[in-house]
C-alpha cells in the first residue's frame, strides 16, 4: 500500500517538509520494538538517502537499532564516508554487509520463470537471497532508503533492488545482472518493468512479503536556477505500486533527450564517488543511446585507481577487458572463473562500446597507460584532457569550443539517462 507519494517534475521537497512528511507516515505506523534502515552507500551520495537516515534515527532514536549501507558489491564504506554522509548517527549502530558470506536463501526462482521473462535466452535457477539480518524476528520494521533513478542493469534503480542486489548474496547479483546483459542494455534503461525486474518481484512476491519492509523512495534532479541537487519526489510504500510511481516521476525528471547525436562526450566522474570502472563506466552505459556511431567518450577519472571494487571482480576485468560481447561470451562459456561470477561477465559487456564508438579513459595518477589500454580502453592523462577540455569552460549540455567544436557535457552520470530518440527502443 501507499503510505504517501508527492512530486512533480518542478516540485522541491525541502528537508523540513521530508521531516514532517516522515513523521507523518511513522506516527501513523505507530510504536515499534525495534528498527532496521538500509540506505544506500557512499556511491549514491546524491540519493538524499543520507540526511533521511539521520531524520529517521532523530525519529526512532535508540529504537533505531541497525543500519546496514546496501553495498552489494562495492567496497565497506570508510568512516569519514559514513560521516559525510550520515552525519549525527552513532557509529556502533553502522552493519557491513558481506554479499559473499552473510546471506541467506530465502528461496528460489524457477529456471522455467527465468526463461519465460528472458524471451528463452536464459533457463538457470536462481538462489533468492538476503542478509541474515534481515531474517531477524525482532525487528518490527525495515526502512529501505534510496533513489529512483535509470538503471543500465535493471532499468530503474531501487525498491527491491536495494534488496536482493544492495544486502543480497552473488548468486542472485551474479544471475540478475547476466540477464539484464543478455536481455539487452537499450531495450531495459528506463524501464520500470524488465525481465532483470520481474525476477527481483518473484522473488519479493513469494519469499520476503511477510517482512515489514516499506521503501522510501526519493527522485532527485539538479535545480537549474540553483544549480543545486533537490528532492523532485518521496514515495512511501511497501509494494509495486510506490516504486512504479517512483518511476515514472524518475523517467520525466532525469531521462534527457538530445536533439542530435553526440559525436563528442565528455563526462567526469566525482573523485569522492567514482574511484573504479565497476562505478565509473556509468558514463558508458548512460550515454550509449545517445551516441553517434564512431563517436568519443571522453571519461574524466582523476580518482581511478581499480577496475572492480571487489579483488576477484577486479581480477577477472584485467583478465578478460572490456572487449565485447561475442568475446565476452566466449570467454564466459569456456572459463570457470566468469561462470562463477556472472555479474562480472555482464558487467564486461556493459562496459564495451561493441567498437560502435571510441571510449578514452583519463585517469589522474592511479592508473597506468598499460593497464587502462590492457582493458580495451584509450588512454589519455586526466591533466592532459582537462587542459583542453577545462573544466570551468563546460556547462552541462551542449558546448561550442574556441576553435569551434562540439561537444556534450556531463558532470555526473549518475544522475540521469541520455538518448537520442532514434536510438531508443521502445
Amino acid at each position: 500500500m501507499m503510505y504517501y507519494e508527492r512530486g512533480s517534475k518542478t516540485d522541491i521537497i525541502s528537508p523540513d517538509e521530508t521531516r514532517a512528511i516522515l513523521k507523518q507516515v511513522f506516527d501513523a505506523l505507530g510504536p515499534r520494538k525495534r528498527v532496521l534502515a538500509l540506505p544506500p552507500d557512499f556511491t549514491r551520495f546524491n540519493s538524499y538517502a543520507g540526511p533521511i537516515t539521520e531524520m529517521v534515527n532523530d525519529y526512532f532514536g535508540d529504537t533505531l537499532t541497525d543500519v546496514m549501507p546496501a553495498l552489494g558489491t562495492h567496497s565497506p564504506m570508510t568512516d569519514e564516508q559514513l560521516s559525510t554522509m550520515f552525519g549525527s548517527i552513532p557509529r556502533e549502530k553502522f552493519r557491513v554487509h558481506d554479499w559473499r558470506n552473510d546471506v541467506v536463501t530465502v528461496g528460489k526462482i524457477p529456471g522455467s520463470y527465468v526463461s519465460e521473462v528472458s524471451e528463452g535466452k536464459l533457463d538457470y535457477e536462481m538462489n533468492a537471497q538476503v542478509n541474515k539480518l534481515l531474517l531477524d524476528p525482532s525487528f518490527d520494521l525495515i526502512l529501505s532508503i534510496g533513489q529512483v533513478v535509470p538503471h543500465e542493469v535493471i532499468g530503474m534503480a531501487n525498491y527491491t533492488k536495494n534488496i536482493f542486489v544492495g544486502v543480497g548474496g552473488s548468486d542472485f547479483i551474479n544471475k540478475s545482472h547476466f540477464i539484464g546483459s543478455s536481455y539487452g542494455m537499450e531495450r531495459i534503461m528506463g524501464r520500470a518493468k524488465s525481465p532483470v525486474r520481474a525476477v527481483f518481484e518473484y522473488a519479493r512476491v513469494n519469499y520476503i512479503k511477510d517482512l515489514p519492509i516499506i521503501y522510501v523512495l526519493t527522485v532527485r534532479d539538479k535545480d537549474a536556477a540553483s544549480g543545486q541537487m533537490v528532492t523532485r519526489g518521496l514515495f512511501i510504500g511497501d509494494d509495486f505500486e510506490c516504486f512504479q510511481k517512483a518511476a515514472d516521476l524518475s523517467l520525466e525528471t532525469n531521462f534527457i533527450m538530445v536533439d542530435h547525436e553526440i559525436k563528442k562526450c565528455i563526462v567526469y566522474l566525482d573523485p569522492e564517488e567514482f574511484k573504479s570502472t565497476w562505478l565509473g563506466n556509468k558514463s558508458i552505459y548512460r550515454t550509449r543511446m545517445a551516441l553517434a556511431d564512431d563517436a568519443d567518450l571522453i571519461v574524466l577519472a582523476p580518482a581511478l585507481k581499480e577496475f572492480g571494487e571487489d579483488k576477484t571482480i577486479d581480477g577477472l576485468i584485467r583478465k578478460y577487458g572490456y572487449k565485447g560481447t561475442p568475446h565476452t561470451l566466449e570467454c564466459t562459456n569456456a572459463n570457470k572463473d566468469l561462470q562463477d561470477n556472472l555479474g562480472a561477465s555482464a558487467h564486461l559487456i556493459h562496459g564495451s562500446s561493441e567498437g560502435r564508438f571510441r571510449i578514452t579513459y583519463c585517469p589522474g595518477d592511479g592508473m597506468s597507460r598499460e593497464e587502462i589500454e590492457s582493458v580495451g580502453f584509450n588512454y589519455c592523462h586526466y591533466d592532459d584532457m582537462v587542459a583542453r577540455y577545462p573544466l570551468e569552460s563546460l556547462k552541462d549540455g551542449w558546448n561550442i569550443m574556441p576553435d569551434g567544436e562540439e561537444v556534450y557535457y556531463i558532470s555526473n552520470p549518475a544522475l540521469g539517462l541520455w538518448a537520442y530518440p532514434e536510438r531508443f527502443k521502445d
